[in-house]
């Protein structure tokens, strides 16, 4: 089940409410989930039970996505913002310095917590900010025309390819190696979420200055990348693991860019040991 917490986020204007929802399960150390531009938190279904079997698990909308309302007039979608909302979300929900696992944007937030100090250990997941500017293009553009697709598609026709492998691929295998296994409601609730992401465009306006060439040395952090993802090349990978030497870089092997689905036991195991 799925719970909303509403907390303030400071603001050149003032203190402003952030509303952010999330499901929380288990017990343990504390392990933050943080999806990717366009999901929600139900990217994380498939490795949510194994994880809440040994830790406290939370996965959030980010705000702007998912269920989650959009950042408050005034606020960019940026990681000077995002970041501080992360961080006061942990202080309203009682976690002290969790772990942060995040894929693609999540990615990019999970490292900049890290960087921060606000975090245990980060696991990033494909995380954004590794690419060239020809990359990057290249990633936005795929993102816009799978938005675009989504807004133009009615819901019956959304429904109806949903219920065919060869459907489900054509909605979502950009993102999976094994877009089959993704099932039929999943996949058309992640593409009503896509369609209807307040913060998609302003999170893309604020993603292109993004280029990550720092160290973040005051957590551990271990980058997975999977070697069939389609929309940030694995390529990528060796470039973060070059601004993060102390990294630990692991080949997601079989996995496109939302490695959860695609291999569960891989992604669980990942992220349990990053964990420990």
């Amino acid at each position: 089940m799925s719970a909303t917490v509403t907390f303030s986020v400071d603001s050149a204007q003032g203190p402003k409410d952030v509303s952010v929802v999330y499901r929380r399960e288990g017990s343990g150390d504390p392990v933050l989930l943080l999806h990717g531009i366009g999901h929600h938190h139900q990217a994380w279904d498939p490795v949510f039970g194994i994880l809440a079997a040994e830790r406290d698990v939370i996965a959030v909308d980010l705000p702007g996505f998912g269920a989650s309302p959009a950042l408050p007039d005034g606020f960019a979608y940026d990681l000077a913002n995002f970041v501080p909302a992360l961080s006061a979300l942990c202080k309203a929900l009682d976690i002290e310095r969790p772990h942060v696992v995040g894929n693609s944007l999540g990615g990019l937030l999970a490292l900049e917590m890290g960087r921060e100090k606000l975090v245990r250990s980060v696991t990033a997941l494909s995380p954004a900010g590794f690419w060239t500017q020809a990359e990057r293009r290249y990633a936005f553009g795929t993102l816009l025309a799978m938005h675009r697709g989504a807004k133009l598609l009615p819901l019956p026709a959304i429904e109806r390819l949903s219920r065919s492998a060869a459907g489900r691929a054509a909605l979502t295998s950009t993102i999976y190696a094994r877009p089959g296994r993704r099932s039929p409601e999943a996949v058309v609730a992640e593409t009503l979420a896509l369609r209807e992401a307040t913060g998609f465009h302003a999170t893309l306006a604020a993603g292109r200055g993004v280029q990550w060439s720092d160290d973040v040395d005051s957590v551990p952090v271990t980058i997975g990348w999977g070697t069939r993802d389609r929309l940030l090349l694995r390529r990528q990978g060796v470039r973060a693991k070059r601004a993060i030497p102390g990294a630990r870089l692991i080949a997601l092997r079989g996995c496109g860019h939302v490695p959860m689905n695609d291999d569960p036991a891989l992604v669980s195991r990942v992220i349990l040991d990053a964990s420990s």
